[in-house]
């Protein structure tokens, strides 16, 4: 049994609008949205929505029963960073699930496709996460803004979400995490990674699954919103 831990607690400060960017309208609808209606018609068993304390309450009545997201078993706040709100996600979900999923609201376009190749992937190697090769050069700076190396482009990854787990591992990890005390945390891959020694699976997701982050990413967003529907207008 699988559980979706979906992240809606974000400030989004570099969207430079008044209303958090998972509840900003894409084609009429909030961001959030797109991400819940994909988890609610996959074979994930509950799904725990992370939010803002200030904006639970929106998100039951104007997200989750307008659009009849039932398996939105809990609507829990958040925390103040992000891995705050993964653990706080992890303690309110159902504990026979062996299955972990967590996702950013921030990312509308994860597909079905993704979903089950993570959980595929997590059972058989408790540890995994959707990523693409990075297209573009990379280069390594010093403290000066000079270059000092260029990583080999082939071994490069972008990483996104879903990042999906065995229930246990992900567990002990966050366990050991509260112990450190470290804050340099940006995804969970790093906490598996740092805190067990476990190698993370790469699953095939997609240039489209884009994380809403500035302004342009809207714009970039509608922009695959209208090519979908242009798609299933000519189907």
């Amino acid at each position: 049994m699988v559980t979706a831990i979906v992240l809606a607690a974000g400030s989004g400060s570099r969207m430079n609008q008044k209303r958090e960017k998972q509840f900003l309208l894409l084609d009429g609808k909030p961001l959030l949205y797109y991400s819940l209606k994909t988890f609610e018609a996959s074979i994930v068993d509950e799904i725990i929505l992370v939010t803002k304390e200030k904006d639970i309450e929106y998100c039951r009545t104007e997200i989750v029963e307008k659009y009849g997201f039932s398996k939105v078993k809990k609507i829990v706040p958040g925390g103040k960073e992000r891995y705050d709100s993964v653990q706080k996600g992890i303690k309110a979900s159902d504990r026979r699930h062996k299955t972990v999923m967590i996702h950013d609201a921030a990312r509308p376009f994860v597909t079905n496709r993704m979903i089950l190749d993570s959980i595929s992937a997590a059972r058989r190697y408790k540890a995994c996460t959707v990523a693409v090769p990075v297209k573009d050069t990379i280069k390594v700076v010093d403290d000066y803004g000079f270059g000092e190396e260029t990583p080999d482009r082939s071994k490069l990854y972008q990483i996104q979400t879903p990042q999906t787990f065995d229930r246990e591992v992900i567990t002990e990890a966050y366990s050991r995490l509260r112990i450190s005390g470290d804050k340099d945390i940006t995804d969970d891959t790093m906490i598996v990674e740092r805190y067990l020694d476990q190698k993370v699976k790469m699953v095939e997701g997609s240039y489209r699954n884009i994380k809403v982050t500035t302004p342009e990413d809207m714009i970039f967003a509608e922009a695959i919103i209208k090519g979908e529907n242009n798609s299933y207008e000519k189907e």
